[in-house]
């Protein structure tokens, strides 16, 4: 159904189910008692029977919040027995290994709850899947709002609060993985003290502020658990519910198709159909979830033993969200300067500083491609990505940066395991870095364009039917079926608008008009993204008319 096309609003009363003896049924009572002093019948009637589209794709936004909420289930629960101290103890417990060996409290407790606390280690284990598909999830849903065009007006704020909450993220499971104090987490706790320590003038000052004292102090893990625990959750919390009420404000975006334009919503009403679709996908998504924790170990934190500050971990590898950020530092060259009784570590701050910049051109793109365009319009229904080649390419280049950059993270992983020397790998991500982008760009670009000079094609000729005809006169061609008017109208609704140009620089009069910086760096970008060679003009009625001879019907003809 569309949205706008719903029947009146009926009185409040009317279908009411009566009880015995004709009076209402005690479910309405309530009801009424409700409403009677909240108010919410009408506010509820409007916004419950709301049209949403729907679309493999928006399932994406779901995994990430109902990956969320198992997030806070779990991590209630493991609170219960989480000891965050780094008083030491002697082990003497379960896990008879490790008997005897110092180790912190924090530790101590994470090894009662994988093998005393009753459905700990299963516990913990979801958790764990359970952050890696969160952020795993909000990377791809965001990938699909950036190749459809979806942060475009009104939902540049959304796009923020998206942005913020994969940034928030990162953060949370980096100080959630640092927690149990093991070895493997206590070496990338060692690995961001040494990037902290790589800022100028300020680095020590707040690494003693961080850890209450020379590394590894005292103070770290109490320090992170509020903060993992309290602060990070509770923003990103608050994200959640505004971007979700954005969501429903602003109406979904959809995908061209018949019917859907920028003012109606073409789909299913909130209640019951979305609601009840929702609610079996949350259970779905923690069913999976609870499946891999059964059967995949991950972090299996006895393994690796308790931090030690002289020891490192054989093949020591972050969480993949973070793998970006080493492989920035492991792929740097070792430069150090010294200067004036300093030393400056550009080898580890130069890529320490690239990671959130990297980020944040993501976070930004929105507003530059608006600036770019110049367009003030709202738009609800989306892009198909071969139609905005560049935009498509730049998405593809920053994913194969991000991809090129886990591997220098695992360099020494992939050394061992494909039997390759650690120094080919790290010549050849230095490489990359710079290479694979451009390139992935290019083909991407050029992909795109193919893909639109195919859609011209379709639209002109007709789809292929593998049919082979034989003319009067001798030529074999292959008959073509003409396209109805529902696919007609979604391979050639996009628009191709013409890009930002400065103008003449002389005006009628012979004055010379001033052109400002900003307004050439504009128009040169609007020409590479949206100028010529960045685009397949769509056919034209003229040029569609006279290729089928003003017949709309689904009839055959020949095509070359």
């Amino acid at each position: 159904m569309e949205d706008g096309a719903r029947p009146g609003h009926e009185g409040r009363h009317e279908g009411r189910h009566e009880g015995r003896g004709g009076e209402p049924a005690r479910g309405e009572r309530i009801a009424d008692w409700a409403d009677g002093r909240l108010g919410l019948y009408g506010p509820a009637r409007a916004n419950l029977r709301k049209v949403f589209p729907d679309h493999w794709s928006f399932m994406l936004g779901e995994v990430c919040l109902y990956s969320f909420l198992v997030l806070i289930l779990t991590g209630v629960y493991l609170t219960l027995f989480f000891e965050p101290s780094s008083a030491e103890v002697v082990y003497d417990g379960s896990y008879v290994p490790l008997n005897g060996i110092p180790m912190t409290k924090a530790y101590e407790s994470t090894l009662d709850i994988s093998f005393d606390v009753r459905g700990g280690l299963l516990i913990r284990q979801i958790h764990h899947w359970a952050a890696l598909v969160f952020v795993t999830g909000m990377l791809v849903h965001m990938m699909r709002v950036f190749f459809t065009g979806a942060f475009r007006k009104p939902r540049e704020v959304n796009w923020l609060f998206g942005w913020t909450l994969l940034m928030l993220g990162i953060l949370t499971g980096l100080t959630g993985y640092s927690l149990p104090d093991d070895l493997l987490s206590g070496t990338g706790i060692r690995f961001a003290d040494g990037a902290i320590l790589s800022i100028p003038v300020v680095g020590t000052y707040l690494s003693f502020f961080l850890f209450g004292g020379e590394f590894p102090g005292h103070g770290i893990i109490s320090r992170l658990y509020p903060i993992h625990v309290l602060l990070l959750p509770g923003i990103m919390l608050a994200l959640v519910v505004a971007h979700l009420i954005l969501v429903f404000f602003h109406k979904h975006t959809q995908y061209p198709g018949p019917g859907r334009d920028q003012k109606s919503v073409t789909g299913m009403p909130f209640m019951p159909v979305y609601m009840a679709k929702a609610g079996g996908f949350f259970f779905l998504v923690f069913g999976v979830l609870t499946l891999m924790a059964g059967i995949a170990t991950i972090n299996p934190v006895w393994a690796f033993g308790p931090y030690r500050p002289d020891l490192v971990t054989t093949g020591a590898q972050p969480d993949w969200y973070l793998g970006f950020s080493e492989g920035l530092i492991r792929v740097m060259p070792g430069w150090e300067i010294s200067a004036f009784g300093h030393t400056l570590i550009p080898g580890v701050l130069i890529p320490f500083s690239l990671f959130p910049l990297i980020l944040l051109a993501l976070g930004l793109y929105p507003f530059v491609e608006a600036w770019i365009t110049g367009d003030e319009r709202e738009h609800h229904v989306l892009d198909r990505p071969r139609n905005v080649p560049v935009r498509t390419g730049l998405g593809v280049a920053w994913l194969t940066l991000y991809g090129v950059l886990l591997i220098g993270g695992g360099n020494d992983i992939v050394a061992t395991h494909l039997h390759l020397s650690i120094n080919a790998i790290t010549w050849f991500v230095r490489i990359a870095v710079f290479v694979a982008p451009v390139v992935a760009f290019m083909v991407t670009k050029r992909i795109c364009l193919g893909l639109q000079l195919r859609d011209r094609d379709k639209v002109l000729h007709g789809r292929e039917t593998g049919t082979i005809k034989r003319l009067p006169h001798g030529e074999y061609v292959e008959v073509h079926e003409p396209l109805g008017p529902a696919e007609l109208f979604t391979l050639t609704r996009h628009e191709q608008p013409p890009p930002y140009e400065i103008g003449p620089r002389v005006d009628a009069n012979g004055v010379r008009r001033p052109v400002t910086v900003s307004q050439r760096v504009r128009a040169r970008l609007a020409r590479a993204m949206f100028g010529p060679g960045t685009r397949i003009p769509k056919p034209t009625p003229r040029e569609y008319r006279e290729l089928t001879g003003g017949h709309h019907g689904h009839h055959e003809h020949g095509g070359h």
